[in-house]
């Protein structure tokens, strides 16, 4: 009801919003990043309050662990694997290629829901998903299953939770359980979030940056918007 008043302010009308794509998309972004905020809101006060502990470094968010190798160094290969992985990931994504319309591509029917996706996936995604899976459920998973069936269950619900967004290409969906997975086992074996956090966001900056080619810097998008 509040998002409902707030367009309507905006000038977006109900009917607007039922029948345009576009709002459609751009609504159901902006009720993501609000639901990660409040999530991330209860995560905080339940770690803080509840059982007393800073929030940050009890959730996983610590120090990056070098050894003998230069912390810049080390956060450059971190930055520059979560470029080739999305590199990979996005060439395998090619050879499975769905054969009916991925409800994500409503999203990319227009710049302004396309640049916001693209702002969220970079700036907000990775604190907010990285903070939940890799630093709330992965030490509880691996408590229960170990750290290998952690980082495997952690993984999959990571990518089955996206998968309304690839429904009907099984092959996308398959991959991003993999993506899951490998940023969990980074998450595991550094024993910081901050690890799995650099290769998320380079990951999802290489998949903006192909689209800013793509598209010709948000000028060309395909028809049925």
């Amino acid at each position: 009801m509040f998002l409902a008043k707030a367009f309507g302010i905006a000038g977006v009308s109900p009917s607007q919003l039922h029948k345009s794509v576009s709002e459609q998309s751009f609504f159901a972004i902006v009720v993501e990043v609000l639901l990660d905020v409040a999530l991330l809101t209860y995560l905080t006060a339940q770690v803080r309050l509840h059982f007393g502990l800073p929030f940050w470094r009890t959730i996983g968010w610590r120090r990056l662990e070098t050894g003998t190798t230069p912390r810049g160094l080390a956060y450059l290969g971190l930055l520059g694997g979560g470029f080739l992985f999305s590199l990979m990931i996005q060439l395998s994504s090619a050879a499975f290629a769905p054969k009916t319309k991925l409800p994500i591509e409503n999203f990319f029917q227009d710049r302004r829901s396309a640049i916001l996706l693209m702002l969220m996936a970079v700036i907000v995604a990775p604190v907010i998903e990285e903070t939940i899976f890799r630093g709330y459920l992965y030490p509880v998973a691996a408590r229960s299953f170990g750290v290998t069936g952690g980082v495997i269950v952690t993984g999959t619900i990571f990518g089955l939770l996206h998968a309304a967004q690839l429904w009907g290409g099984w092959g996308q969906i398959g991959l991003l359980v993999l993506v899951g997975i490998v940023f969990t086992a980074v998450r595991a074996s550094t024993r910081t979030v901050v690890a799995s956090y650099l290769l998320h966001v380079s990951y999802n900056s290489f998949i903006f940056l192909a689209f800013v080619v793509t598209s010709h810097g948000f000028r060309n998008f395909p028809a049925g918007r």
